[in-house]
């Protein structure tokens, strides 16, 4: 029998109640959740460790499923041209609504128009370290030596566009630094440069370099957020490090679920209400601490705020400091 003859066979309450889209039926089926990087990588753990809790909340499976490349914008267009019923959803960030809009040129979506914003989920902060024998202490004191050397202070990245690129590009437009930029192709040879004083300094993800300040291979000067974090109290915030208005000028990084636009709002509202509810378990409270992320939700309404003021600060980092789309 046809969907449209099953139908006709109901009364009109029963047929609006069970529409797909409506709150009653949803979910039926497994939802595959598009994680735009490649496996194994900081972004897919976050996925796996969150997707048992909220299969088990919602009653179907939840199926991770990646879609590496082009900088995650692969796995986000996959999602704008999925169907708007809940049943495709994708983890998205700072790289894929804030930065690659304005350094990929033809990007295959609108991070605004293109997505129905579900729950941010973490946040995570860079820290700026420096070559262990590099004489400042704190990040007034680097930017001053850089005044004096021009040529001669250097800051690394994993990628031109990278948001450690950014993080150094805010530098310099918030202090007047002279930074020279180094582009490397991925953080890890990066950093292998900064311990061996090729390089001067750099941005990284606080979780992954936190293990190379404590063998005393790179000297942590500041985290990028507004607040200390909680998994290295003793690291100043860059305010504190001797800059102000940096914390101000950016944003934490982040990683949050979006669906494709259209999806009933009723859909996003039980979306939102299940992650929350998953996020708040102690045991997966754990395992993020583990992974250096602090849990961050709110509704979609204000996350879609954030999103916007989050690409156009972004997109200011991005404009001073002269990057093309390519």
């Amino acid at each position: 029998m046809t969907s449209l003859s099953r139908r006709s066979l109901i009364v009109a309450p029963v047929l609006l109640a069970s529409r797909p889209g409506s709150a009653q039926t949803y979910p039926s089926k497994p939802i595959r959740w598009i994680v735009p990087y490649a496996a194994g990588g900081p972004a897919d753990a976050l996925v796996r460790a969150i997707a048992p809790k909220l299969s088990e909340n919602l009653g179907v499976p939840v199926i991770v499923d990646n879609r590496g490349g082009a900088g995650g914008s692969l796995g986000l267009e996959q999602l704008a041209k999925s169907p708007p019923d809940g049943y495709t959803i994708a983890l998205g960030g700072t790289g894929t609504h804030s930065l690659n809009p304005y350094i990929q040129a033809n990007i295959p979506y609108d991070p605004i128009k293109d997505f129905e914003p579900v729950t941010p989920i973490v946040s995570y902060v860079n820290v700026l370290v420096v070559n262990a024998q590099v004489p400042v202490k704190t990040v007034a004191e680097l930017v001053a030596y850089a005044k004096v050397n021009p040529a001669k202070v250097t800051f690394a990245s994993g990628g031109t566009g990278a948001s450690n690129h950014l993080a150094g590009e805010l530098l310099k437009a918030v202090t007047g630094a002279p930074l020279m930029h180094v582009p490397y192709r991925g953080s890890g040879p990066a950093m292998l440069d900064v311990i061996a004083g090729h390089i001067t300094c750099m941005f990284d993800i606080l979780v992954t370099v936190l293990p190379q300040i404590q063998a005393g291979k790179v000297r942590a000067l500041a985290v990028t957020s507004a607040k200390r974090s909680p998994y290295a109290p003793d690291i100043p915030t860059m305010a504190e490090s001797g800059v102000a208005g940096y914390a101000e000028a950016g944003n934490d990084l982040w990683f949050g679920v979006f669906a494709p636009a259209g999806t009933p709002k009723s859909i996003v509202d039980r979306l939102n209400a299940e992650i929350r509810k998953a996020l708040g378990s102690p045991d997966l409270g754990q395992v993020l601490r583990t992974q250096g992320y602090d849990a961050w939700t709110f509704d979609p309404t204000e996350f879609a705020a954030f999103i916007r003021n989050d690409h156009a600060k972004w997109g200011k980092v991005v404009k001073s400091a002269g990057i093309k789309p390519e």
